[in-house]
């Protein structure tokens, strides 16, 4: 049995991006009273000019040849005549203010919307960045901070002073011809059931589709361009550009069905407002030729119709303008439902890291969807200043260590404390900011040098910084650059070596002079020279400090205090690399010999 299909258009993603709306609106209270005000001040001027007109023409043709009623005639026309400049003037200062003071809500929700959604961005977990595109994340957010405007101008600009004109039209119309009121009263209803029942029910599944395939396309785009130098080395470019081109392509389809909905829903509502203009214009002649209107009568008829018409028909754009505006945003507006990172608890204070001592006290950990623990009942104690290896086989656990001691997840059970406090009860950012960590691939920002060194200390001074890259054997490469600490690195350091790139990692980690180091196969993939640079001034980054060393190369933690070996989440031994290497059958003296052999692997 199939499913039932979902409808598109869900009103709830509706409700969502409406309330998502106004809780920005609430912040702007007075200049939201200030708009809705100005916009009802102009509507209703433009409501009543038609009747004005029509008075005008009225006085015009009146008073005959009798020069007194001729002369009270071009008095009153002269009087009518100044009112609806008046009206005209007082209608362009409204809507004049209206859109200054739009325009000044609508910067300030931008702002707010973009500083909260990269807020919301930072703060989502680690799982959740490593399984979504970065360029699809800043499509997401840039779109919806842009359908914000359209959002705001239709629904304040458009809707709001359209719904007031036709409100108004009826009742001035039905108070004086009560059968035009109705007319006018129920073609519009219908006009605007049929505008919003097509463009949310035909065009909308269509754009919804359409943005989901821009949202595609955006992100593969990003994937492309930030790989390009793995495109460039194994000469891929034809086979990117096919693989993006069946992207475009699909884009392409359901926008050019999106667009061709749309054509057809103009065109039904045009078709309406046809019927309407002839069932207006003739009740209009029908009174005149029962004499129940003058002249004056049917050109306030004829000039309602046009006011009217311009409304009715841009209420149909303005009904697609909302539901693309719904569409762009619904996806910003699903980042607040994304499931966030760790959360600090309640009265959580920040940690004081002295001593550096790392106790695992009876870890229980499993990832989610995953059928067993990682860790299970898993105790470990390191004791300040020791220099300790973590060893082990591709998913011994080795990582998962080290994300459990930065709390980038929650324990199932047990605890985790650093010099006795328990990491959980304490605010996050406080323990990570004495952490260093320098990573197998460094990540940088595209930013000088010296502020990629001083990003753990951002207000350290220039001595400081080039003191800590003389300490990561990183000055002497720095100084020879034309622009020295000024050059700017490129997207991820693409500019520097990879160790030069691990070099200034260190150099940050120098700068930021954090109690506990990690440092995370940070010489895997270099050549010898810049292994004994990086070898050196890790040597020198150890001293007085708790430091985990998650090693490829055994060569690199034969010096280390203690290695602790893992295997699927155990702790099989621990101990020095020269009692380890003498036990036979031993994990690490398999692992040790296996690299001795020319045998390396990734462990």
């Amino acid at each position: 049995m199939m499913a039932k299909k979902k409808p598109w258009f869900d009103m709830r993603a509706f409700k969502c991006v409406l309330v998502f709306t106004v809780r920005y609106w609430r912040k702007q209270p007075v200049r939201i009273s200030a708009i809705a005000t100005l916009a009802l001040l102009a509507t209703l001027a433009e409501v009543v000019t038609p009747f004005f007109s029509g008075r005008l023409v009225d006085a015009l043709t009146a008073g005959g040849g009798d020069m007194g009623l001729k002369s009270a005639a071009w008095h009153h026309a002269a009087s009518t005549f100044g009112l609806l400049i008046a009206l005209g003037v007082g209608t362009t200062l409204a809507r004049h203010f209206t859109l200054h003071n739009i325009m000044v809500l609508t910067l300030n929700m931008i702002s707010d919307v973009a500083s909260n959604a990269f807020c919301r961005v930072q703060r989502l977990s680690t799982d959740w960045h490593a399984n979504s595109f970065a360029g699809s994340t800043v499509h997401r957010i840039t779109r919806g901070m842009w359908a914000l405007e359209l959002m705001n101008d239709t629904l304040l600009l458009a809707l709001l002073p359209s719904l007031l004109m036709l409100g108004g039209a009826t009742i001035l119309l039905g108070v004086r011809w009560p059968l035009m009121g109705v007319l006018v009263g129920a073609g519009s209803l219908l006009y605007i059931t049929v505008a919003v029942s097509l463009s949310l029910g035909y065009v909308a599944p269509a754009a919804h589709i359409s943005n989901l395939w821009d949202t595609r396309m955006g992100g593969r785009l990003a994937d492309a361009i930030a790989c390009n130098s793995l495109v460039k080395a194994f000469g891929a470019e034809s086979r990117e550009e096919a693989r993006f081109a069946r992207i475009v392509s699909k884009w392409r389809k359901h926008t050019a069905r999106m667009w061709a909905r749309s054509t057809t829903n103009g065109g039904v509502q045009s078709g309406m407002l046809v019927l309407m203009q002839t069932a207006m214009l003739s009740a209009a002649l029908w009174f005149r030729v029962r004499d129940e209107a003058s002249v004056g009568d049917i050109a306030f008829a004829l000039t309602m119709f046009y006011v009217l018409q311009g409304y009715l028909r841009e209420v149909g754009m303005h009904v697609r303008n909302l539901q693309r505006s719904v569409n762009d945003m619904q996806q910003l507006v699903l980042l607040e439902r994304e499931r966030s990172g760790i959360e600090d608890r309640p009265g959580a204070r920040p940690i004081e890291i002295r001593r550096g001592e790392i106790c695992f006290d009876r870890v229980t950990f499993q990832y989610d969807k995953v059928r067993e623990p990682l860790y299970k009942d898993f105790s470990v104690t390191i004791a300040p200043g020791e220099r300790v290896g973590l060893v082990g086989r591709s998913g011994a656990g080795k990582t998962t260590f080290i994300k459990l001691i930065q709390r980038l997840y929650d324990l199932s059970d047990g605890r985790i404390r650093i010099d006795g406090q328990d990491i959980s009860q304490v605010e996050q950012t406080s323990l990570r900011r004495q952490i260093a960590i320098v990573q197998q691939e460094p990540l940088l920002f595209h930013r000088s040098l010296a502020e990629n060194i001083a990003y753990g200390k951002p207000d350290a001074t220039q001595a400081e910084i080039e003191q800590a890259s003389a300490l990561a054997n990183a000055h002497e490469f720095i100084a020879a650059l034309p622009n020295g600490y000024a050059t700017l690195v490129g997207d991820r350091g693409v500019k520097l070596s990879g160790g030069e790139r691990q070099r200034v990692a260190i150099a940050r980690a120098f700068l930021a002079d954090a109690p506990i180091i990690i440092l995370d196969e940070a010489t895997s993939n270099l050549d010898g020279e810049s292994e004994v640079l990086i070898q050196q001034a890790m040597e020198r980054l150890m001293v007085g400090r708790t430091t985990l060393v998650a090693a490829h190369r055994l060569s690199t933690v034969r010096a280390l205090d203690r290695l602790l070996v893992f295997d699927h989440g155990r702790l099989v031994e621990e101990g020095s690399h020269d009692r380890l290497v003498q036990l036979d059958d031993s994990t690490y003296r398999r692992l040790f010999d296996q690299q001795g052999f020319g045998l390396a692997r990734e462990i």
